[in-house]
């Protein structure tokens, strides 16, 4: 692979993981819309654990709580970190089921193109802006409930589906379910943890299955140079959630979504 694509899928994974319009999405277009060949679905996960780093560095405090949690849980103590903890496994579930299902089907190839990008940025563009408005600001990650867990993790599973966007669709979700912005884009984020560890772990297995040195090579760099990029995109997200609503990655979706409808079928 051309190390100048290496950059850009590092540079945009990084940037758009967190963000609300969808990296698989951005990463898709990518090969789409140049010459380069599609770096697959190995190389997209890959390029998630890099970020997956990000996440852990800046919400160390939340992983440090979360790994506390789980030897209170070994010790058979119920804390509230521990709890939180549940929820966030019990979210992963489904992402997990609907991507095994993806992956062996084969779906998840048909699934790789301009229409569908088109479309999902469109559809969840419209329900991230509804969410946003309608959407109380009363709770906080502290209020985290097991159905809280449920609804986030099966809406979670609809963003396999590029141009969907992971974070776009679990902040949604969350603001629909009353948490403010903060704290959705906290819990879209911590949620993001055990499922990109899953997906990361499966995909090193494959990796080295492989045998392909060059590739996993490639893999390594790409991770490397996303999770600069996406530790970045993270303290922007933050910041910017405390000054503003949604509706400029809504508008920003929107836009997107509209300009590749026209080249497709103009």
């Amino acid at each position: 692979m051309p190390f100048e694509q290496l950059i850009a899928l590092a540079i945009i994974q990084g940037l758009t993981e967190f963000l609300p319009i969808s990296s698989s999405g951005h990463l898709n277009l990518l090969h789409l819309l140049t010459q380069w060949q599609d770096q697959g679905p190995l190389m997209d996960v890959s390029i998630h654990v890099g970020s997956l780093f990000a996440v852990l560095l800046y919400f160390w405090r939340d992983v440090k709580g979360l790994i506390g949690g789980f030897f209170d849980l070994c010790r058979g103590h119920l804390s509230h970190q521990g709890r939180f903890l549940l929820y966030l496994i019990v979210a992963t579930i489904p992402v997990f089921i609907f991507g095994f299902i993806l992956l062996k089907t084969g779906w998840i190839e048909n699934l790789r193109t301009l229409s569908v990008i088109a479309w999902t940025n469109i559809i969840f563009a419209i329900i991230l802006g509804l969410s946003d408005r309608i959407g109380a600001t009363t709770r906080d990650m502290s209020s985290t409930t097991l159905r809280d867990g449920i609804l986030i993790g099966a809406i979670q599973a609809i963003a396999l589906i590029p141009g969907a966007s992971r974070s776009g669709v679990t902040i949604s979700m969350a603001r629909y379910l009353g948490f403010n912005r903060i704290d959705a884009a906290r819990v879209s984020m911590l949620l993001s943890i055990p499922t990109i560890l899953g997906l990361g772990i499966a995909t090193g297995f494959e990796l080295y299955g492989t045998g392909d040195l060059a590739l996993q090579n490639d893999a390594v760099v790409a991770a490397g140079l996303a999770f600069i990029s996406a530790f970045l995109s993270i303290w922007f997200m933050m910041a910017l959630l405390k000054k503003m609503t949604l509706m400029p990655f809504v508008a920003y979706r929107l836009i997107g979504g509209a300009a590749l409808l026209v080249y497709i079928y103009w």
